[in-house]
């Protein structure tokens, strides 16, 4: 996929994600709903298949999903949370 391609594509996913102060309480959320992106990630995280969470929740599409995997990325690209996992490990030295 070309440069200008895949930007589009992404902006396109990303115009999906809504932040709003009074909804949510201004979590990021799929736009037209009150399904923050953070559970669907967690969801997609635990394995769960992007097919079944669109049985789940009837009134997402598939770009729904793939909008919170591009929010993520976004999100991702220039910050990182500390995993507390790597950082027990540097200390016990495991």
């Amino acid at each position: 996929m070309c440069n200008f391609t895949l930007n589009w594509y992404k902006n396109n996913l990303l115009s999906r994600i809504s932040i709003d102060p009074n909804i949510c309480f201004g979590k990021p959320c799929i736009k037209g709903h009150r399904i923050w992106v953070s559970l669907i990630l967690d969801l997609l995280a635990s394995g769960e298949k992007i097919e079944t969470i669109l049985e789940e929740y009837p009134g997402l599409e598939r770009e729904d999903i793939l909008a919170c995997i591009a929010y993520a990325a976004e999100i991702t690209r220039d910050s990182y949370v500390e995993n507390s996992i790597r950082k027990y490990s540097r200390i016990s030295g495991y």
